[in-house]
């Protein structure tokens, strides 16, 4: 194991990832940018939190997939704590559903990608977009996972 997980679920949605597999897919992030530890939590959550915590941190009135909350450690202070990561259930399986992924594919997906966030990746401007998503793809191959944005138009 490279990371130190903190899985907390506050959902009671079913299917729901083993933490195995949270493991797997948040090492697998890590290892493929040559990290050797760090720290991090993993909350899944239900509508409603996932609805009050996207509203209050990006002022939008809907649950999102996943929200990405990087540590900042004050200057001078070295700590492996990289941040928390707040998944959204039905969001999830509402996603896998609509575009025809297995859930747990989407569920690496969305694992690699908020944990790429939580090491500074961003998609905003195209150039950034097109080399998060690179790294994204290859470590879901890695992982036997289809390439999640094969079918976007």
């Amino acid at each position: 194991m490279i990371a130190t997980l903190d899985l907390q679920l506050a959902s009671d949605a079913p299917d729901l990832p083993a933490e195995s597999d949270i493991q797997q897919w948040v090492d697998a992030t890590l290892h493929s940018q040559g990290l050797t530890s760090g720290e991090l939590t993993v909350r899944i959550v239900d509508e409603e939190e996932g609805r009050e915590l996207n509203h209050e941190y990006r002022a939008k009135d809907y649950a999102t997939n996943v929200l990405s909350f990087p540590f900042e450690a004050p200057p001078g202070i070295e700590i492996d704590l990289l941040g928390d990561l707040v998944i959204c259930a039905p969001v999830v399986a509402r996603e896998a559903s609509e575009q025809n992924k297995p859930l747990k594919h989407h569920w690496a997906h969305l694992c690699v990608h908020g944990t790429l966030h939580l090491l500074g990746f961003d998609h905003i401007e195209d150039a950034e977009a097109e080399e998060m998503e690179g790294i994204e793809i290859a470590i879901l191959g890695q992982l036997g996972i289809d390439d999640p944005y094969a079918d976007r138009e």
